[in-house]
């Protein structure tokens, strides 16, 4: 199993039936692969759609229906689209359950850098200072390191999304929960121990005296 598959899938084990549901661009739009049977689901993207799933099968693109990141996508049965206004409505009017987004760095104190690409010139950082403001919960699916380097600091590099700290990080080695107290260790990746994760985290970790192996979905 990769490393982004295996991302998604532990994530998915974090919705509960029912939710409404944001995937950001990239990693999380994998989250919807990988529901546990049983468990239904609202997704919605910030460009206009409640009642997105992944693509059925290729050939069955649709230039009109895509994710916020224009990859091509299929929709439940009863699925609603709308305009821009009414998409940022619900995000900002604190009615999304959760959003999995991405992540460049988390700090000690769950503060996400998400937008911002070193060297590459971006528009805005769009809608994950929405979105990390206004949903309930607020998930960052990402990878544990880049090119050698923590993407778990004491305190991020690049400029903050959102002030407001986010509710979980899920890796490729570790789930990290954000606390009062510090960033606190939940769980490992299967085959990982909690001395790999230390040594692969730049910022403190709370370390509780048993910490179990994060499940995934099938």
């Amino acid at each position: 199993m990769d490393e982004k598959t295996l991302i998604a899938k532990r994530v998915a084990l974090e919705l509960r039936d029912g939710n409404l549901v944001n995937l950001g661009i990239g990693l999380p739009t994998l989250v919807a692969r990988y529901l546990p049977a049983g468990v239904n689901v609202f997704f919605q993207s910030e460009n206009g759609i409640v009642g997105m799933q992944a693509l059925p099968e290729e050939g069955m693109e649709d230039d009109d229906l895509t994710d916020a990141g224009g990859g091509p996508i299929g929709a439940v049965p009863g699925a609603c689209a709308f305009d821009s206004a009414m998409s940022f409505g619900l995000i900002r009017g604190g009615h999304l359950d959760v959003t999995v987004l991405g992540g460049l760095q988390v700090d000690q104190e769950g503060k996400l850098a998400n937008w911002m690409v070193p060297g590459k010139m971006v528009p805005g950082m769009g809608g994950a200072m929405d979105l990390v403001s206004g949903a309930r919960r607020v998930i960052v699916a990402m990878q544990h390191s880049a090119k050698g380097e923590s993407k778990i600091l004491k305190r991020c590099t690049l400029p903050l999304t959102s002030a407001r700290p986010v509710s979980l990080v899920v890796t490729d080695l570790a789930v990290i929960e954000p606390t009062p107290g510090g960033l606190l260790l939940r769980e490992t990746a299967p085959g990982v121990t909690v001395a790999q994760v230390l040594a692969n985290t730049a910022a403190d970790l709370i370390v509780p005296d048993d910490v179990p192996v994060m499940p995934i979905t099938a």
